[in-house]
């Protein structure tokens, strides 16, 4: 049997114009191993994925360095040599698959057409393609299977990219961030389906993430990256244990703690070059925002060096300690009188037409709470628990099938009259800024969206409204001339926080605004949202399934399953000593912060 590594990098390196986007990456993936890639957007993460997919966008090359593929250089394959393996021994998870999925073939067909180009039968391939959808915890298979990608969520759409990947049976997975937008029981799922595929067919993968400690548990080893470079390589339980670079350590600290003392986030300063400041990075690209730097590193690029039984690109020999922020959490407001009163609150979505029999969905199902003033509350549990149709009905998207939302002891009703009330009062933080953002408006029309149809001010008066948001979300002011097309993805989502906040609403609900983002982006995000809340004196609803993201912002947690809430308290009773058992399995779902305790999700391998 070879003893050659699956898959092997040596000083790959990928060049657009004389610009080096990946300098000498080198690493090495054995067969049934798992190799991490870590680090923030435009680390070159991705950038080592598309080359091994034969993905490079237009004008990007590899201009030095070898890859091979057992032992065979894919570099010098013909372009047809290289596809022959794409989607048959070597398959690409992609990070958005909304992207990748045909908008106008259904599931099915996808499906079809791929088991059809591996050489299935065709009496085959339906079964295969429904026993796959079930692997993957989709509700319904047989539905799933009949549907089109929009009419499925961003998860549900994960969970088919990666059943179209695992169905072939490779024996390469390089997986972009393939569970970046689900919740916590169903990538515990996922995890274990990657042990399982590894266990029976000896499998490597490339695993892309930007979550430390699920990289710790599910990875052998792990390369941290920054803007192109490997600053950090080694043992994965090591590096999270102990890492070495000023990077990993500042990734490290920006992740909220599921457990022990609240500590205020720290995230390095500034954000990741893009390709055109790369040309005056001589030395150390993360110098800029080093808190260690000195004059030396900016001098010359450092060399890896063994370094704890890792390899450090740094010239410092010991790590410093990382500092970390305060460890006094935000106070949760006295009790008052409720400003946001839910009642026996339910929708029922109905299907059907006049020809089949009409079915319900009860996605929100007798739901009563209330939340005071100045509070921030967390509203979780798995995808399709009614999280989000609970938000969108507070906000009036959806009139309920039956029960009431009171406002300061009033019902929210639905005419012209209370529709102006309520947006007034009740603004939503959509999950997806790029979507949710019109691609046409500049930052400064965007932010004071809700100020322009409300008072129709003059173009000075928006522009001093537009001014004073995004100083306050901390933000150039040269950034309110931008498309949402020339801003990253940080900055588009505090544009959607800012123009939430041009109404001074009362309350702000906030729909799993920081899924899908970097570590140190996500820090900026809530720290931000701390700081606006004293300044801005809003109550917050947190719709999310990063339950850590939710024990950091909110001193109270509502748990909800099949449309129901089935407990509701403080978040440290409700996460500490859970009630129900459902609270119990979100929670037992999570990587744990101690890697002495073995993941339960790993053990779903045999």
């Amino acid at each position: 049997m070879s003893t050659a590594p699956l898959l092997e990098a040596r000083g790959l390196t990928v060049s657009i114009g004389g610009t080096q986007v990946l300098r000498d990456v080198t690493f090495s993936l054995p067969r049934e191993r798992i190799l991490g890639l870590i680090g923030e957007s435009g680390a070159g993460k991705s950038m080592v994925g598309r080359v091994i997919a034969d993905q490079l966008p237009p004008g990007f090359a590899v201009t030095a360095g070898s890859l091979t593929f057992e032992g065979a250089d894919l570099l010098a394959m013909s372009r047809g040599q290289h596809r022959d393996l794409l989607g048959r021994r070597i398959v690409f998870i992609p990070q958005e698959p909304s992207a990748a999925l045909n908008p106008s073939w259904t599931i099915g067909r996808h499906f079809d057409a791929h088991l059809a180009q591996l050489g299935h039968p065709r009496g085959q391939r339906r079964e295969a393609a429904l026993e796959m959808l079930a692997d993957m915890r989709l509700p319904s298979p047989r539905d799933t299977y009949g549907k089109y990608p929009f009419q499925l969520s961003g998860g549900m759409c994960q969970r088919v990219m990666i059943a179209l990947a695992f169905i072939s049976q490779p024996d390469l997975v390089i997986a972009d961030e393939p569970t970046a937008s689900l919740d916590v029981t169903t990538q515990a799922h996922i995890v274990g389906l990657l042990r399982r595929l590894q266990s029976r067919h000896r499998t490597g993968v490339v695993f892309i993430t930007h979550q430390l400690r699920l990289a710790a548990h599910l990875c052998d080893r792990v390369a941290v990256l920054y803007a192109g470079d490997i600053v950090e390589y080694g043992d994965a339980a090591a590096i999270f244990r102990r890492p070495s670079h000023p990077y990993t350590r500042a990734l490290d600290i920006a992740n909220p703690r599921f457990s022990g003392a609240w500590r205020a986030l720290s995230a390095p300063p500034g954000n990741m070059p893009g390709l055109n400041d790369f040309a005056g990075l001589g030395g150390c690209r993360f110098a800029p925002r080093c808190a260690d730097a000195v004059a030396e590193c900016s001098a010359a690029r450092p060399n890896l060096r063994e370094a704890s039984c890792v390899e450090v690109r740094c010239i410092r020999e010991a790590a410093r300690p990382a500092s970390e922020g305060d460890t006094d959490a935000p106070l949760a407001p006295a009790a008052t009188v409720p400003l946001l009163q839910v009642e026996n609150l339910s929708k029922v979505f109905r299907s059907g037409g006049l020809l089949r029999s009409k079915a319900q969905t009860r996605a929100v199902d007798r739901v009563e709470f209330s939340v005071a003033a100045g509070e921030f509350v967390g509203i979780v549990g798995e995808s399709g628990s009614g999280k989000s149709t609970l938000g969108r009905l507070i906000m009036g998207l959806e009139q309920p099938t039956e029960g009431s939302i009171s406002l300061d002891g009033k019902v929210l009703g639905h005419d012209d009259a209370e529709w102006r009330r309520r947006i007034g009062s009740i603004q939503l933080v959509f999950q997806d800024p790029r979507s949710a953002l019109n691609p046409r408006r500049t930052a400064l029309r965007l932010v004071t969206q809700p100020f322009q149809a409300a008072e129709h001010p003059s173009l000075a008066a928006l522009k001093d409204r537009a001014a004073a948001l995004v100083r306050d979300i901390g933000l150039p002011g040269d950034l309110l001339a931008r498309l949402p097309r020339q801003m990253s993805g940080g900055q588009r989502q505090r544009v959607n926080i800012a123009r939430a906040l041009c109404a001074r609403p009362r309350i702000l609900i906030a729909d799993e605004i920081t899924s899908g983002l970097d570590v140190s982006v996500q820090a900026q995000i809530l720290n931000l949202l701390l700081r606006l809340k004293r300044q801005y004196d809003f109550t917050l609803l947190m719709i999310s399934h990063d339950l850590a993201v939710v024990r950091y912002l909110c001193s109270r947690v509502i748990v909800m399953r099949h449309g129901a809430i089935v407990e509701e308290g403080s978040t440290e009773q409700v996460f500490t000593a859970p009630r129900h058992d459902y609270t119990r399995e979100l929670l037992a779902a999570l990587p744990p912060e101690d890697l002495e305790h073995r993941w339960a999700a790993l053990d779903l391998a045999g």
